[in-house]
């Protein structure tokens, strides 16, 4: 066996080929839409994945006001923060995060679903969740992604 037919491509930031995405959120589920939007964001669809390279494409979410929270979640689901004083831990269901901020819903969803590092933190720049169906990147000219189709 002289010469390999076949290599194992390892991609860096140099060979690495980003794609903009548009994901539409409506009649999504919200679990479901964020694993896959977080399998876009960390390049797990390509061939060439590398698990410590950011490898994976810009994704931008809209209609994020029209997603689907399944059985009583709306109103029993909470989020939890602390203001950093003492007494100062704050609670919201999910129904009040949805009528406030409803791009944060997705938001929180998708960073609990990336990598807890600094890989993790620069993947989750690439997500651009918006309020209704219009977005400002148009001038990337992003590729629609049907979610239905996306493993």
């Amino acid at each position: 066996m002289e010469s390999l037919s076949y290599k194992t491509v390892s991609a860096n930031k140099a060979t690495v080929q980003k794609e903009w995405l548009v994901v539409d959120a409506e009649g999504q589920n919200l679990g479901r839409l964020a694993s896959k939007v977080a399998t876009l964001l960390r390049g797990k669809h390509k061939t060439n994945y590398t698990p410590h390279v950011d490898c994976g494409d810009n994704v931008i979410v809209i209609n994020s006001e029209k997603i689907n929270l399944t059985g009583n979640k709306l109103e029993d689901k909470t989020y939890i923060r602390h203001t950093g004083y003492p007494g100062g831990q704050r609670e919201l269901t999910a129904k009040v995060m949805q009528q406030k901020n409803p791009a944060l819903l997705i938001e929180k969803a998708v960073k609990g679903m990336l990598p807890k590092n600094k890989l993790g933190a620069q993947l989750f720049r690439n997500l651009n969740v918006n309020v209704g169906a219009e977005h400002k990147h148009a001038a990337q000219q992003p590729k629609t992604v049907n979610l239905n189709e996306v493993k």
